[in-house]
């Protein structure tokens, strides 16, 4: 009789064990699904996660600014936005100049100009090799980035870069070795005169 009251007892013990467990697994569970609604909440607030729609619209929303822009190269570092605004105002209406800068906040050298108008651009590119605080200003097309599709440039792209690509690298004449070939003479003991040990 004691052994049935022994399986019923570690039975009940089990049977809470089980309970304990479940009831953690749930606890558990509403946590990691807490967890997945903030993050994606955050994602939402930040625009990283976006439906196809949305992202397609973004995008073409964005070849449409870059037809309104211009790329300007070569600008002065001391030059501001509203310099490079009066240069290009008889062009077009400009919506906006972004000077582009190092992560230390100085200016990289040049700018993009946005414009109104989509005529704009063509009247901008007559400006190019302009002057503009006595620098030969540069202005081509803003061309649009495709996400994803990092250009990379070829390493070998530039024959005058260092490197010995294309040609055989020099090799030293033969000398006999009279360690034996790999091996490295041992430095030795320093001489009894010398007065440095």
């Amino acid at each position: 009789m004691e052994s049935d009251d022994d399986v019923d007892m570690h039975a009940a013990n089990a049977n809470e064990e089980l309970d304990d467990m479940k009831k953690r697994l749930k606890e558990m569970e509403d946590e990691a699904a807490a967890l997945r609604e903030m993050q994606a909440k955050v994602e939402k607030e930040m625009g990283s996660v976006q439906d196809p729609a949305t992202a397609s619209a973004s995008q073409a929303n964005r070849e449409e600014i870059d037809s309104r822009s211009v790329f300007v190269g070569n600008v002065d570092y001391s030059c501001t936005p509203e310099e490079v605004q009066q240069h290009f105002q008889s062009c077009g209406t400009v919506n906006r100049v972004t000077i582009r800068t190092d992560k230390f906040g100085q200016p990289k050298g040049y700018a993009y100009v946005e414009f109104l108008e989509v005529e704009a651009v063509q009247e901008a590119l007559s400006l190019n090799e302009s002057e503009l605080h006595g620098r030969q200003l540069k202005v081509t097309v803003k061309r649009t980035n495709i996400p994803g599709m990092k250009q990379y440039r070829s390493r070998q792209a530039n024959p005058y870069a260092g490197g010995f690509r294309g040609r055989t690298p020099y090799a030293p004449p033969f000398i006999y070795s009279p360690y034996g070939y790999g091996k490295v003479p041992r430095f030795r003991m320093a001489m009894r005169n010398s007065p440095y040990y």
